[in-house]
């Protein structure tokens, strides 16, 4: 149980640390919420002000789960290290959604989600995401990929990982699907604008 809570507390914690955020001010001087969508993740900042930015804000969104994890792990004495994964991931999942300095108003997690399924699943997890990235490119919508993502991945979860790496990963698709659901109506009234096309 103390692994648990360490690994979710330090997921979280890592999680809360929005990239975005830091990119805006350093090269805007304000507030990534005042930029374009105002979401805190890499397609705001890269339509908003710049490729380089963008690439900047994908590396460190998915360094900071990489780093919660390899810090947990070493901590509880380089040991328990699924358990380690699937909890410090979800974590930094749930910290990156709703962190609590901004009024647990966050980003959309689609970078932190898919960092942490292909460690926790190198084959299957990587696999999901390659097919959420296609669907993307073939329909141009985010949203549709972005849910389609951790949802292919729960059959995989619960074969490789158990019920409760499956019940975990379900609780992650339904906060994808929370933070999509309004790209997914637009998507349904034919007002969702296409990327990649």
């Amino acid at each position: 149980m103390k692994i648990i809570i360490l690994s979710l507390v330090t997921g979280y914690l890592f999680g809360s640390f929005l990239t975005a955020e830091a990119v805006s001010y350093k090269y805007l001087g304000k507030s990534i919420r005042s930029v374009g969508t105002g979401n805190p993740g890499m397609a705001n900042v890269m339509s908003q002000i710049g490729k380089k930015q963008g690439f900047l804000v994908l590396i460190g969104d998915i360094l900071k789960i990489l780093i919660a994890m390899l810090l947990v792990w070493i901590i509880t004495g380089r040991t328990n290290t699924d358990q380690i994964i699937l909890y410090t991931g979800f974590g930094g999942v749930l910290g990156h959604n709703y962190p609590f300095w901004r009024k647990f108003h966050g980003g959309k997690g689609v970078t932190v989600t898919c960092t942490w399924l292909i460690v926790w699943m190198p084959l299957w997890g990587t696999l999901c995401c390659l097919a959420g990235g296609i669907i993307t490119l073939l329909t141009g919508y985010l949203p549709l990929g972005a849910i389609l993502i951790p949802l292919i991945a729960i059959p995989f979860a619960f074969w490789q990982k158990g019920t409760i790496g499956g019940c975990i990963l379900i609780l992650a698709s339904l906060i994808m699907l929370t933070k999509h659901y309004h790209g997914l109506i637009r998507i349904i009234h034919g007002k969702e604008p296409k990327k990649f096309r």
